[in-house]
């Protein structure tokens, strides 16, 4: 949430490790909070908040790799940096294959470890940027009416008024109008703008053999006939 203090949040079992983190982040200036197991994280930690992981790669119960593909499945995008005492390079790249910031082998260098954090927070702050973007995006396109949302689909394939008319089965005019409030209404000053909005909030335009589509991997646009005017 707007306002939180960035957060490292360090998910360790051993309490000595635990404890010489602590130490070593608070005397950095970072904030901290530290869970003993991947369940207690979960159970705790609110996924609104900024910061980013320490993560044990092995852990009693869920392991560390298990808590990083639970956080993708529930959409929460804190970047982690997975700790480990094996130095398995095999480990290290499949926790890196699913988006970790580093991996880093203890005994842990503090200059490393400052680095890599300073990374991940860094990232995370990005991150939630563009999701607030994207928000505000998607806010903006809801706004439109079922028959906008059409004549934007068309207008993002690079349709002409009257080509988009004769797929709607109305006027010209009509078509102006539609396009006028979609330009207003999603704040776009011309159409190559409006093509980069639409892509910001997964709106794609996907071409097909002699003809063209565009998919909503988000949000569908409601069907109507052609012949409706709303």
């Amino acid at each position: 949430m707007s306002g939180q203090v960035p957060t490292v949040f360090i998910v360790e079992d051993s309490p000595e490790v635990r404890g010489a983190l602590v130490r070593i982040l608070s005397v950095g200036g970072y904030a901290v909070r530290t869970f003993d197991s991947a369940e207690c994280f979960l159970e705790q930690c609110d996924a609104s908040a900024p910061g980013c992981l320490l993560l044990d790669f092995c852990l009693p119960g869920l392991s560390g790799l298990e808590l990083q593909s639970e956080l993708q499945r529930l959409n929460c995008g804190w970047p982690i940096i997975f700790l480990t005492g094996m130095g398995d390079v095999h480990v290290g790249v499949n926790a890196m294959k699913g988006g970790a910031v580093d991996f880093l082998t203890k005994p842990i260098d503090n200059v490393q470890l400052f680095a890599a954090v300073d990374q991940a927070l860094r990232r995370d702050a990005l991150q939630r940027v563009a999701g607030a973007v994207r928000t505000a995006i998607r806010k903006r396109f809801e706004t439109l009416t079922p028959r906008e949302r059409q004549v934007m689909t068309q207008v993002i394939r690079g349709r002409l008024n009257k080509q988009i008319a004769a797929d709607l089965g109305t006027g010209e005019k009509t078509v102006k109008v539609h396009r006028a409030r979609v330009m207003s209404k999603m704040e776009a000053r011309s159409i190559a703008e409006l093509v980069q909005l639409a892509g910001r909030v997964g709106i794609a335009i996907e071409p097909t053999l002699g003809n063209s589509s565009v998919a909503f991997d988000w949000l569908t646009p409601t069907a109507q006939s052609r012949g409706a005017d709303a």
